[in-house]
C-alpha cells in the first residue's frame, strides 16, 4: 500500500471518529476500552496526533517519548481541538518527503511510510471505539487496508522483544482473511518473540478465518474471538487473546 492511500485512510478514519465521538457524547462509556469515555478516547487520539507530527514536522530522532495527555480540552472545545490535531498530522505528513529523517520505531522503506501507516490505524482502531460508544454499525474498513494493519500487528508489534505472546511449547497460528489473497503463519516459543511468515505453508496448530476486517478487530482485540472462525487448538487463539494487547 502507498504512503497516498494511507495518507487518504488516514484522513477518512480521522473523520469518522470526530462523527462517532460527537454523536456519542463526551462521558459515554467505550465498552472495547473499559473504563476509558469518549472524551478520553478522542484527548488519547488528538494527543497521539500531536506526537506524530511532531516527530515527523521537525525531523525528530529518537526514540521520542509519547506527549504527556493534556487535562484540556473538553466540552465544546474538545471536538475543534481534535479536528486540528488530524487536519495538522495528515498535512504534516503529505508535505514530508520520503527522504523526510526521523525517528520510527517499526522497520518501514522510510520513517513517512512508517508514520503515514501507524496513524491511519491508530485512528481506525480508535475510529471502531468511537463507533461502539456511539452504537449502531461499525463503518466498513476497506479489505487490503484491514489486512494491512493484520500485516502491521503481526509482522512489525509482535516482533519486537515486548511482546509478550510465548508458549511454552512451539506452537504455529495461522491467519487467514477470506477476502484478500494475505496470510500469515505465526511461529510462538517460549524463549523469543513471535515470528511471522507471510505464507499459509506448512501445518498449524490453530487457524483464524473470515473477513479482514472482522480478523483486524479480533486481533487488536476489539472483537471477540468468536467473531472469528476458529479450527484447531482453540486454547492457542485464547492465549493470544490473554497475552496479545500492544502497550
Amino acid at each position: 500500500m502507498r504512503t497516498i492511500d494511507y495518507a487518504a485512510h488516514l484522513e477518512r478514519e480521522g473523520g469518522l471518529l470526530a462523527d462517532a465521538a460527537a454523536k456519542a457524547g463526551e462521558h459515554a462509556a467505550v465498552p472495547t476500552c473499559p473504563g476509558w469515555t469518549t472524551g478520553e478516547l478522542v484527548r488519547h487520539t488528538g494527543t497521539v496526533h500531536r506526537w506524530a507530527a511532531r516527530i515527523v514536522g521537525e525531523r525528530l530522532p529518537g526514540p521520542v517519548p509519547e506527549d504527556p495527555m493534556p487535562e484540556q480540552p473538553t466540552g465544546a472545545a474538545l471536538l475543534p481541538w481534535f479536528v486540528d490535531g488530524h487536519g495538522d498530522l495528515v498535512r504534516t505528513l503529505r508535505a514530508a518527503g520520503r527522504d523526510t529523517d526521523c525517528w520510527a520505531f517499526l522497520p518501514a522503506a522510510s520513517p513517512v511510510d512508517f508514520w503515514t501507516r501507524r496513524q491511519a490505524h491508530e485512528t481506525a482502531v480508535h475510529r471502531v471505539d468511537a463507533e461502539a460508544a456511539r452504537g449502531g454499525d461499525v463503518s466498513p474498513l476497506d479489505p487490503d487496508f484491514a489486512a494491512d494493519g493484520i500485516d502491521e500487528l503481526l509482522a512489525g508489534f509482535h516482533a519486537r522483544s515486548r511482546s509478550k505472546v510465548r508458549a511454552e511449547q512451539p506452537r504455529t497460528l495461522r491467519v487467514r482473511p477470506s477476502d484478500t489473497d494475505a496470510a500469515w503463519t505465526v511461529r510462538i516459543r517460549a524463549d523469543a518473540p513471535p515470528s511471522t511468515e507471510r505464507s499459509a505453508d506448512g501445518p498449524a496448530d490453530c487457524e483464524l478465518a473470515g473477513p479482514a476486517q472482522t480478523l483486524y478487530l479480533v486481533l487488536w482485540n476489539r472483537l471477540p474471538l468468536t467473531a472469528a472462525t476458529v479450527t484447531g487448538d482453540t486454547a492457542l487463539a485464547a492465549l493470544w487473546r490473554e497475552t496479545s494487547a500492544v502497550i
